[in-house]
């Protein structure tokens, strides 16, 4: 909550910006699998959720929050959620095709999210 990125981020983009994240790094390492004929099997890890965590904290100072009781409920319990999460699945197993098939529509709607926002802010300039 140290710095922040421009317009606020509404709390349901906040939200689901980790997830996001951690679907699309799971699908990139799964094709990454694929093209280096591994014989690994894509996993969580803690590290990628521990990422997701890191990104939910440090966009927390971005978000437009709608009241002080919200932010209190939110901004540390969801990121530390995030990381006990990671810590409990840590080297689940997630079939190849499952995480390639759910990173696709991640990838798509975090460039679509990022296009528009700079869209915005282009406007915004001008």
């Amino acid at each position: 909550m140290f710095f922040t990125v421009g317009r606020p981020l509404s709390v349901s983009l906040w939200l689901t910006a980790p997830l996001l994240f951690a679907v699309s790094v799971l699908g990139l390492t799964a094709i990454g699998g694929i093209l280096l004929a591994a014989s690994w099997q894509v996993t969580l890890s803690s590290a990628l959720w521990g990422g997701a965590a890191a990104i939910t904290a440090v966009l927390g100072g971005a978000v437009a929050w709608r009241s002080r009781e919200q932010r209190m409920m939110l901004a540390i319990p969801y990121p530390v959620t995030l990381l006990l999460t990671g810590l409990a699945l840590d080297d689940v197993t997630v079939p190849t095709q499952w995480a390639i098939g759910l990173s696709v529509p991640a990838m798509l709607t975090l460039v679509y999210l990022c296009g528009r926002r700079r869209s915005r802010q282009a406007s915004a300039t001008r």
